[in-house]
Order: C-alpha cells, then sequence, then structure tokens
C-alpha cells in the first residue's frame, strides 16, 4: 500500500504541469448570469452597490439577498463539457485550475486542485475576521446570522476594492508551470489578468474565448482558439493528448 502510495506520488511528479485561469465565460454556458459586458450592471444592479464595501456598507439587505439569488441559481446549474475538459486533463497533467469565478462547478465536475480568486459563494464568513469562514452550501444568509464573535455574517467573496489573498498561491503557480489555458476571461479584472505575466518564456499559452482580448498581442506567444469554453476545450483535449 505504501509503496503504491510513493509510486503514484512520483507519477504525479513527473507529469507536466498545467495551470488554467478560468472567467465568466466558462459559467455562462452552465447559465450563470455575469457582468461581463453589461456595462457594469449585474441583474438589474449596479455592480458597486452589491459587489463593494460601500455597498455592503449602505444596504445589507440588498447585497445578500443579491448573494441569496446567485446561490440558489448555482443550486440548479451543472458543470458543462469545459470544465469536464480539465477534470480530462488531469490524467496526463498536474493540473490546477485558478478561477475567478465563485461558483463550486469546477469541484462538481471532478477538479482535484481549484484556486478561487474571487471567493466562493457556498461559503459565509465574519464581517470582523476574514479567516473565520463557514460552509453554507446553497443556504440563504439573513440579516441577524452571525459569526463566532457576534458579527453579521457575509457573502465569502472578494469585493471591489478589496485584498486578493489567493493571488500570491495564484502567482506561484503560473510562474512553476508549463502550459498555461486561460479559459473564458477577457484578460481586464486585475489583479487577475496579471497572471499571464507570470508564465515562463519557454511555457505554452493557449486562450480560448470567442472573442480576442485588447491586450491579446501583449503575449505574441499565445496560441488563440476563438470559440466558447465548450468548443474551445474540445479542441484543445485534441491538441494536448
Amino acid at each position: 500500500m505504501l509503496l503504491r502510495l510513493f509510486f503514484g506520488k512520483l507519477k504525479d511528479k513527473n507529469k507536466k504541469k498545467l495551470t488554467a485561469l478560468t472567467g465568466a465565460g466558462i459559467s455562462a454556458e452552465s447559465g450563470l448570469s455575469t457582468f461581463r459586458n453589461s456595462g457594469g450592471l449585474w441583474e438589474g444592479h449596479n455592480v458597486m452597490d452589491v459587489a463593494s464595501p460601500e455597498g455592503w456598507r449602505r444596504n445589507k439587505e440588498l447585497v445578500l439577498e443579491f448573494y441569496n439569488q446567485r446561490r440558489r441559481q448555482l443550486s440548479k446549474a451543472e458543470p458543462n463539457e469545459a470544465h469536464f475538459a480539465l477534470v480530462k486533463l488531469e490524467e496526463k497533467y498536474n493540473v490546477t485550475v485558478i478561477t475567478q469565478n465563485v461558483d463550486n462547478l469546477h469541484e462538481r465536475a471532478g477538479s482535484s486542485n481549484v484556486i478561487h480568486l474571487h471567493g466562493e459563494l457556498t461559503k459565509a464568513r465574519s464581517s470582523l475576521d476574514p479567516d473565520l469562514i463557514y460552509e453554507i452550501g446553497n443556504k440563504d444568509i439573513n440579516i441577524g446570522d452571525k459569526c463566532g464573535l457576534g458579527s453579521q455574517l457575509r457573502p465569502h467573496v472578494v469585493w471591489f476594492g478589496e485584498a486578493v489573498p489567493m493571488m500570491g498561491e495564484a502567482m506561484k503557480h503560473s510562474y512553476e508551470t508549463d502550459i498555461f489555458l486561460i479559459i473564458g476571461t477577457s484578460l481586464v479584472v486585475y489583479p487577475a489578468a496579471s497572471l499571464v505575466e507570470f508564465v515562463p518564456e519557454n511555457s505554452d499559452i493557449y486562450l480560448i474565448d470567442p472573442s480576442k482580448p485588447e491586450n491579446y498581442n501583449y503575449h505574441s506567444r499565445i496560441q488563440f482558439i476563438q470559440k466558447k469554453a465548450t468548443e474551445g476545450t474540445k479542441e484543445l483535449l485534441g491538441i494536448l493528448l
């Protein structure tokens, strides 16, 4: 048993490292609404009213209900072929998924190693201590729901103007990768968009999106697949497997 475990780890170590940065485009094909290309509106709300510390201070009820609705929407959504394609790549590569999305579709598809840059919808956290985090699944968070310190629970989501705690870990994986995939993101949301700058010069970079990001030419070695996430990852499997 110990020998099998040892050789299993050795095999994983010998695999090439593949890192995938995913964005709104991969979840959109599962029916989840995004505010990308919507003029700063998200489901009819100004993004800063529902995704900023200022919005939270102004109207906690609005913010909680907004994310309660996102959680209900997520409970009805299913992973799509693009999510499963990243799981398939684990057969040949040591895969890390860095996602800008707050849903859990990568995990539900079976991805082994997922880094959430912008938090997780299925978790709540203390308004006082950001390290005090609770698993809530698809349950609502209501006014009066408190953490162990007695403060109001809030969504475990990184809002505009807040620090991105997992950025250092994401940079490390980008810096060590042999292959870097960019799927369904416009590369305009920072600091996530800067991760491509940490990819080693001898590593391959693939970008899957229906439209080319404005700063696409910044990296001349990016191999572009101008398709939606589900179609583009199917093509990518043909290349990488």
